[in-house]
């Protein structure tokens, strides 16, 4: 999408990016201010919110997979992988690299799901998953929904139709519930899946141990009633109870049902290690490295979230390719800075789970990507439905 700016503001974006590439040069090289921060070690470990399962002898088969987040997600919940697609090489990249036997088509005409014949992976698959481009629905993307030639949808339904799986899982923002989309969710996702038994809900990655304000939408339709009817939402594993920053729940709502059968969601300083500064909170939503009218390495989405970051003593700017790296840039107002590393495990990847490309490119992947402990949990919910069936 084009974005109107002025010249002067052109101007000012290349100055500050000069400034900050000279900046970062010369910390890189050993030439700027001490580092103010030691190299964190996380304390909150991905892996442990999603316990793998032992294979339930259903397959996936994976759109729009960007940085894997979903595939991952469902795999550890049991599922054996078929194939994975997405238009960006990188995102190719990136899942071949963790997953070499995968099958993965990625680049604009293997990975372009307008141009597949889903009939030659017919009898193969139980379940269909995927995100569809978000910005049609997003307020950073104008909410232009079919107007946006990135809507993805109709070709998540056309998979669906072609293919007949048991099930689908489709995760968008919330944005796609506002009801000025009401007719479009209708029309364009409901209407041509009226064969499936479908609910649509929200979660949060808080729920379920990740520290990040980060709340998204799933449609889950069943061909069988009778798997529908033993589908549960997933309740929440975690509570969090700490104050501040743009945070989803202060432990209350009724997305986080009994706090007492649930586990302490940690704070995003606790997450990744850092000193305590008598104040923590989830993280803001992690914004796309993809988006924007220049290829950003800020994870910054809102003025909100600055002021949330400024309040975790976080710097959500110039984050470095590496832990080592982010501490040797000192951040302009002295607060840590985010590596690569700590953006994934606030989205929830495991540290063994590692991305492709340079940094913006790697922000794109995570901030695109659906959160794996909630992909899990999701999937999990539907293995035990169809079971059922």
């Amino acid at each position: 999408m084009p974005y109107d700016i002025t010249e002067d503001r052109r101007d000012e974006y290349r100055r500050c990016s000069s400034e900050s590439a000279r900046a970062k040069a010369k910390a890189l090289n050993g030439e700027g201010p001490a580092p103010l921060h030691p190299i964190n070690v996380p304390l909150l470990d991905p892996d442990q919110l999603m316990p793998a399962r032992a294979p339930n002898g259903m397959h996936s088969l994976s759109l729009f997979s960007g940085g894997g987040g979903f595939d991952l997600g469902f795999e550890l919940a049991g599922f054996s992988h078929v194939a994975s697609f997405d238009i960006l090489e990188i995102c190719g990249e990136t899942l071949i690299s963790n997953r070499p036997k995968w099958e993965v088509n990625a680049g604009a005409d293997r990975g372009d799901v307008r141009k597949v014949d889903w009939k030659r992976y017919a009898g193969r698959v139980d379940v269909i998953h995927g995100g569809p481009p978000c910005q049609p629905f997003s307020v950073a993307g104008k909410q232009l929904g079919h107007l946006d030639d990135r809507d993805m949808w109709p070709e998540f339904v056309r998979a669906v139709r072609q293919l007949r799986p048991r099930a689908f899982v489709a995760e968008n923002v919330v944005g796609l519930l506002d009801p000025k989309f009401k007719l479009y969710v209708h029309q364009t996702i409901l209407q041509p899946l009226h064969e499936y038994k479908i609910t649509s809900f929200k979660l949060s990655a808080a729920m379920f141990g990740v520290p990040q304000a980060r709340q998204r939408v799933f449609f889950v339709g069943f061909a069988s009633r009778r798997a529908f009817e033993h589908f549960t939402i997933p309740g929440a594993t975690h509570y969090f109870d700490h104050l501040g920053g743009e945070q989803v729940s202060d432990g209350t709502s009724p997305m986080f049902e009994e706090i007492r059968d649930l586990r302490r969601c940690v704070g995003v300083r606790e997450a990744l290690g850092l000193e305590d500064i008598g104040f923590d909170a989830l993280a803001p939503t992690l914004r796309s490295g993809f988006t924007g009218p220049r290829n950003s390495t800020s994870i910054l989405n809102s003025v909100a979230s600055q002021r949330a970051w400024e309040l975790l003593q976080i710097w959500p700017n110039g984050v470095g390719a590496s832990r080592a790296k982010a501490s040797l840039f000192v951040a302009q107002n002295r607060h840590f800075r985010l590596s690569v590393q700590d953006c994934a495990l606030m989205q929830g990847f495991p540290d063994r789970w590692h991305f492709r490309g340079s940094v913006y490119k790697v922000l794109g992947q995570i901030g695109n990507s659906v959160s794996p402990p909630m992909a899990y949990q999701v999937a999990y919910s539907v293995a035990t439905a169809l079971a059922f069936d």
